[in-house]
């Protein structure tokens, strides 16, 4: 924490009450250090309540940060490969269940999780990069709130710059809700096998929730999310 006492401002903090139960955190990214950073923060003044982050294996694998991220319960994700040829040699067999299914199930067991959407670093100072579904359908198969969290830095706000280190503000949004769209995303789940028609209708409900959390990011990290509306076929009545 002491980087954060010295560099981070937390705006949103009363966003945060009550959100001891399973939650969704989805975030931004801008640089490597704040995937250590914000999390950290959050979980301060979440009281020590840990949140299991979606990160990619080889972290895992990587000597001492190994030894912190083993500490929040993480669920690796295993689609990159390493560039550093003694840890791509030590990849792990990926688990059967996929990514969102893993997520899920923490959720269930009361656990938080974290993601960052738009699944890498984006240094573009004024544009969020395109949010993966996957968020969507966490989100919709579990039912919880999803509390979105901006990660913002003066030097983006003054040079139009992101840095490697330097001042951040992080912003807190209030709980999203998907209620009602998550119990007409899991009354079509029963019907998913052999029907490409019900596929097809589950990753529409999922990229209608995705669009609205990454408008939410934006607003709060001070970024725009250019990203069109995906075009809505279905009504949840």
């Amino acid at each position: 924490m002491l980087p954060n006492f010295l560099l981070s401002r937390a705006y949103g903090l009363e966003n945060l009450s009550g959100a001891g139960s399973a939650t969704i955190y989805v975030f931004n990214h801008n640089n490597s250090l704040e995937t250590l950073m914000v999390p950290a923060l959050l979980m301060y003044h979440l009281g020590g309540n840990s949140i299991s982050f979606v990160i990619d294996w080889m972290y895992g694998k990587v000597p001492i940060l190994a030894s912190l991220m083993n500490l929040i319960d993480p669920v690796y994700v295993y689609h990159k490969r390493s560039w550093l040829p003694f840890i791509e040699a030590a990849r792990p067999a990926a688990p059967s269940a996929d990514t969102i299914e893993r997520c899920v199930e923490k959720l269930r067991t009361g656990r938080s999780i974290g993601i960052f959407p738009e699944g890498k670093r984006n240094r573009d100072p004024e544009n969020l990069v395109r949010g993966k579904l996957g968020v969507g359908h966490i989100a919709l198969q579990s039912g919880v709130p999803v509390i979105p969290v901006g990660i913002d830095f003066i030097s983006r706000i003054t040079k139009r710059k992101i840095p490697v280190l330097g001042r951040t503000i992080v912003r807190i949004g209030r709980p999203m809700e998907f209620q009602q769209q998550s119990e007409a995303y899991c009354s079509l789940m029963p019907s998913l096998s052999g029907s490409s028609r019900s596929h097809a209708e589950l990753n529409q409900m999922a990229a209608e929730v995705t669009h609205e959390i990454m408008l939410c990011l934006a607003e709060l990290s001070g970024k725009r999310y250019g990203e069109p509306f995906p075009r809505k076929r279905y009504c949840f009545s």
